[in-house]
């Protein structure tokens, strides 16, 4: 029982176990789970990558919890931020995968390619989550308590969640940085359009291959803060294109690059990207992504020694702080009859046999991808949760090809690798919060639960994110570029469709890609990659907010970030996510009215 004791009029002392497995938390991590999927959904369809979303939750968290409701326990604020970003491991999962079946239908003028069965799409992914938990959460322990795997973003979140007050000053920094991007948004887009450009350099008379021209987005510049020094290498991407590229091919190229080049319209950099840059830059996400995969190998012996570990450990006797192993088995067994029967009733013309290999073949690659996923996760924090997913669907692609027409084989491996990636995802996050849980003394089954509980909410919310956001802006647009989709289908185009594809140029690009990823700098090559790839107006304001956070580091302290820039930051981006897709849904109900 809690006693309650007055010491003061001002102060209340609670003695007894704090609050954790709450409807209050559960409530608010589903609510701050919803708010956080859309906005690091759209701006993962704008940047190509996705953002960690337990931090914002944990922040977002101390503003109700304690702001609001005057509760002050850290393992509630726990079990909000465990289902929060439960919620979110859909963002990256299907937003990595499920626009690739927009794009070739566009691409390729087969509208039956977005005619897929949604609610079975939203059933395998909902699957695949629980199942990737499933399959991750054995390990626990033995990569936890006794490999003591470091996983710093759960460390900054248990940092977070140990200090109530300085949550809640930040919670009221990040609400701020939201109310001045989404009101910013507004302003720019009433103003300026839908997809805001500054041409700096048209009006400045500079060379028009320099493309300097910089997006008005006020969420990007805080995406850019986020990712600091780090985030240099996308920029480095796009300025090799434009300021080192263009120019050498100007002066050294042949007759038709160099009049491409040359020309003095305002189309240049746009025909330079589509025709040149572009393809390379798809090439390297796909090279750098495999690479990547390629480099965590030598993870693989540790992982794997985890796992017999853990198998031990399990034999030993029976942990109460754990879910039952059996649940989890059952889970696993029950969540492939799922899968296996969705593809198999959903699409039709999917033979009963191949529905069952392709399953089977999707779960082990989602066993063996989310191990490797925790390990390196653990170890450096680097997902190489793109490359998996390529990789998986290669492998579906193959063996589908065989025995269905090109319309269901890209349906059935899509499918499947989006249950694929957030079951991984789901994987990576589940032991990034335990590891949050383990440093504030949590209780793992509870933790666990929670995961769960959050993972049915995702799913729904993202595939009617992209259908609505497709019908108003199209997936692979200016506006929503989704490059992970773009590098996705154009691997899917290269294998069935060899002839519609520049492949010395993807060839190209993955070599380079692959080099970068092998020559230790982590997923370097990605990052690349993508700055070749995105409008270089969207790097260059990307750019500004790495600057900016270089600046407030050297003039007052990396702490300033971490106590004020960091908040706002986060703030920028959820406020214009947020109205951006208000926006969007606004005038999809108006067109339908």
């Amino acid at each position: 029982m809690v006693v309650e004791t007055n010491r003061s009029p001002q102060s209340t002392i609670r003695r007894g176990p704090m609050p954790e497995f709450t409807w209050a938390g559960v409530l608010v991590g589903w609510l701050l789970g919803t708010v956080i999927t859309i906005s690091i959904s759209y701006a993962s369809l704008i940047l190509g990558f996705s953002i960690e979303g337990s931090e914002l939750a944990a922040i977002l968290g101390w503003g109700i919890l304690r702001g609001l409701l005057r509760r002050r326990s850290i393992v509630e604020n726990n079990i909000n931020q465990t289902i929060a970003s439960a919620v979110n491991g859909a963002s990256a999962g299907m937003m990595f995968s499920i626009p690739a079946l927009f794009i070739l239908s566009d691409k390729l003028h087969q509208p039956a390619l977005v005619q897929f069965p949604a609610f079975s799409m939203v059933l395998v992914c909902i699957t695949g989550g629980i199942v990737g938990l499933a399959f991750i959460i054995p390990l626990r322990k033995q990569m936890i308590d006794f490999d003591r795997l470091a996983y710093p973003g759960g460390i900054a979140v248990a940092a977070i969640l140990k200090s109530p007050g300085a949550g809640m000053r930040k919670a009221l920094l990040l609400l701020a940085g939201a109310l001045f991007s989404g009101t910013t948004y507004l302003l720019v887009v009433r103003y300026w359009g839908e997809h805001p450009e500054w041409h700096a350099g048209q009006q400045f008379d500079l060379p028009s291959y320099l493309n300097i021209t910089f997006f008005l987005s006020v969420m990007t510049v805080g995406v850019g803060y986020l990712s600091g020094k780090g985030g240099f290498w996308f920029g480095a991407g796009g300025f090799c294109c434009y300021w080192v590229l263009a120019p050498l091919l100007g002066q050294w190229g042949d007759e038709s690059v160099r009049s491409l080049v040359l020309d003095p319209s305002n189309s240049t950099a746009d025909r330079l990207r589509v025709q040149l840059f572009r393809p390379v830059g798809i090439g390297m996400l796909i090279g750098a992504a495999i690479g990547g995969v390629i480099v965590a190998f030598p993870l693989i012996r540790s992982a794997f020694a985890s796992l017999h570990q853990a198998s031990r450990q399990r034999g030993l006797g029976s942990d109460t702080d754990e879910i039952p192993i059996s649940w989890l088995y059952s889970a696993i067994g029950l969540g492939a009859v799922v899968i296996g029967a969705s593809v198999y009733l959903s699409l039709g013309d999917v033979p009963l046999y191949l529905a069952a290999f392709m399953t089977l073949l999707g779960l082990l690659w989602t066993w063996v991808a989310g191990v490797i996923i925790a390990e390196c996760v653990g170890r450096t924090n680097w997902s190489p949760l793109s490359g998996m997913t390529l990789i998986g669907v290669t492998i579906l692609i193959l063996v589908a090809r065989h025995g269905l027409n090109e319309t269901s084989t890209i349906i059935a491996s899509v499918m499947l690798g989006a249950a694929i990636c957030v079951a991984i995802a789901q994987a990576s996050d589940m032991m990034l919060d335990l590891k949050s849980g383990y440093l504030i003394g949590a209780v793992p089954r509870r933790q666990q639960i929670a995961q769960v509980l959050g993972s049915w909410c995702g799913p729904i919310l993202v595939l009617f994110l992209i259908y609505a956001l497709h019908q108003r802006y199209t997936l692979g647009s200016e506006k929503l570029p989704a490059p992970q989709g773009q590098a996705l289908a154009s691997m899917i185009e290269g294998i069935l469709f060899q002839e519609n594809v520049p492949s010395y140029r993807y060839a190209a690009g993955a070599g380079m890609g692959a080099m970068l990823a092998l020559s230790g700098l982590g997923g370097i090559g990605v990052l690349i990659g993508l700055g070749f790839y995105m409008p270089f107006s969207t790097v260059l304001t990307y750019t500004l907010g790495c600057l900016a956070r270089l600046a407030t580091d050297k003039c007052f302290g990396r702490s300033w970030a971490d106590d004020y820039g960091i908040p706002l930051a986060a703030g920028c981006i959820v406020g214009e996510a947020l109205v951006g897709v208000g926006y969007a849904l606004v005038q999809v109900a108006g067109t339908m009215l």
